[in-house]
């Protein structure tokens, strides 16, 4: 059943969702550019990346559930940490997460038609990944952005998973959180490997949970030695990995 399902959505895919998509993340591009230069970057990333997300999974369409948004503080800025399983963990995240965040993202998104020019206009972050010191410079470029509850995520795997397991998670969200004097919000995605596995076109209609952790106070932990910190972190993020049925 689920192969005859697979052939009758290629059509849809291929004649109307992608180039759907396409199109919406230029028009939601060009709103994002100029609700941010006329209005605020908060109301340019709604419309340009809450909206757009929403839109996409929709017309996927793809059901998601989120789970624990009362661990969230109105006005309270935090340091997001999430695991990665699929480029749609971006709809997943930004359309239903409820938190105005800056991404993290590596430079070579900006060549991307819409999506480049409305990141850059809304106030993410583009890091140069083969170089160290460009990358902690365009971080510490952003950290005025991340207050009066405006927060920022990492995916601090670095890189999508191609399996159910956790990549090592770099120092680098952890570092950003002492900087900040912020507390690390651990997110979980689970499902969004089905809807989009990695290395794939087989985007697929289906279901995702995401799931808001209890905020961790950095405060318990040195910065001197954020091995605990990171391991704590990791290990909250795979408690709630599970398949969604």
């Amino acid at each position: 059943m689920k192969t005859f399902l697979w052939i009758l959505y290629q059509p849809y895919k291929w004649i109307f969702l992608f180039p759907f998509m396409a199109l919406n993340s230029l028009v939601f591009g060009i709103l994002a550019v100029t609700l941010s230069l006329f209005i605020n970057q908060k109301v340019g990333s709604y419309v340009g990346g809450v909206i757009w997300a929403k839109l996409n999974t929709i017309f996927t369409p793809v059901r998601i559930k989120v789970k624990g948004k009362s661990n969230v503080a109105r006005g309270q800025s935090y340091v997001i940490i999430a695991n990665h399983l699929s480029t749609f963990d971006i709809f997943a995240l930004y359309g239903w997460l409820g938190i105005d965040f800056k991404w993290v993202m590596k430079k070579e998104i900006k060549k991307y038609p819409g999506v480049g020019f409305g990141s850059q206009a809304v106030g993410h972050i583009f890091i140069d990944r083969s170089s160290s010191a460009e990358a902690i410079k365009s971080i510490n470029a952003a950290k005025e952005k991340i207050k009066n509850g405006t927060s920022v995520i990492f995916f601090p795997e670095g890189t999508r998973s191609k399996t159910s397991q956790l990549l090592p998670f770099k120092k680098g969200a952890f570092r950003f959180a002492f900087d900040l004097d912020l507390p690390i919000l651990p997110v979980t995605i689970n499902g969004t490997e089905k809807v989009f596995p990695t290395g794939t076109w087989n985007l697929f209609p289906g279901k995702v949970n995401v799931i808001i952790h209890a905020p961790i106070d950095i405060h318990k932990y040195g910065e001197s030695n954020m091995q605990p910190l990171i391991a704590d972190a990791k290990e909250i993020i795979t408690s709630a990995r599970a398949p969604v049925i």
